[in-house]
């Protein structure tokens, strides 16, 4: 395989650049992500639908990963329920070595190749649920495993990776190979890569849950009303949608607790 991730930096000589100098090549190495992702369209499109359809008939999605991959899947899962307010094990982050990893870096948790499957067994991943390998190298041992594993015993498959031809993607059935071409500091796959990864995090979970309704014209109408700003937001999304004044809605929305449910009983009070 081709390690596009671990290629020399188009910068050299960082070190003796002024800090907007600094600045601008991250920016410019920034500007060349989207483009990346672009191109991966068509099998971001694959994997996306794919996991819809499953969730649909009841499936669950789980992402594994280690390091800043892993972070960045549990950060996708975790923000599901509050902003579409699903149950909290319909999309479920495992990173290498628990939830310290998070926080703190944990030794060699990445290279257990059987470790994977234990995490997901805790879940009981079965042939209903999706799960999605996330790594820039894409050879992170703990996710080939998992992957492996799961795909054996009928869970979809599907990758983020940053490399093409490696381990993970062959252990995918719906694998996406997002090349961001090399790091600002060399093999940093935190930068380019970790914000390709988030992008396609974004686009597959905020697609999956347009399909699965949990989004109406364009408002989260299922979010969870947990603070003062998200209460305003709802309120004022209940009196856009039913024409009424703020005051109104707020009440509606107090006595329903969830957009979805205020609008659904003004619309019925209103005929």
């Amino acid at each position: 395989m081709n390690r596009v991730t671990e290629q020399e930096s188009n910068y050299n000589h960082i070190d003796e650049m002024s800090v907007l100098e600094v600045l601008q090549g991250i920016n410019n190495e920034d500007k060349t992500v989207a483009f990346a992702v672009e191109k991966s369209l068509p099998q971001i499109e694959k994997l996306t639908s794919a996991v819809a359809e499953r969730m649909k008939k009841g499936g669950r999605l789980f992402y594994i990963g280690a390091g800043t991959s892993g972070r960045l899947g549990v950060v996708d899962a975790s923000e599901c329920p509050p902003t579409y307010g699903v149950p909290f094990d319909w999309v479920v982050g495992i990173i290498a070595g628990g939830d310290t990893a998070i926080r703190k870096a944990v030794e060699f948790a990445e290279d257990d190749e059987e470790q994977a499957w234990k995490d997901l067994q805790e879940f009981n991943i079965n042939e209903k649920d999706c799960l999605v390998g996330l790594a820039a190298s894409g050879t992170t041992p703990y996710v080939v495993g998992g992957l492996n594993t799961a795909r054996k015993i009928g869970v979809l498959t599907g990758c983020i990776v940053c490399n093409t031809g490696g381990p993970i993607a062959a252990e995918s059935d719906f694998p996406v190979e997002v090349v961001v071409g090399p790091e600002f500091i060399t093999g940093s796959t935190r930068m380019k890569s970790g914000t390709a990864q988030k992008l396609v995090l974004n686009m597959l979970s905020t697609t999956v849950m347009v399909q699965l309704g949990r989004v109406v014209g364009n408002k989260m109408v299922d979010m969870q009303l947990t603070n003062n700003k998200l209460v305003d937001r709802g309120t004022q999304m209940v009196a856009d949608e039913l024409n009424i004044n703020y005051e109104e809605a707020a009440d509606l929305l107090n006595r329903y607790g969830s957009v979805r449910k205020a609008v659904e009983a003004g619309h019925l009070n209103l005929r």
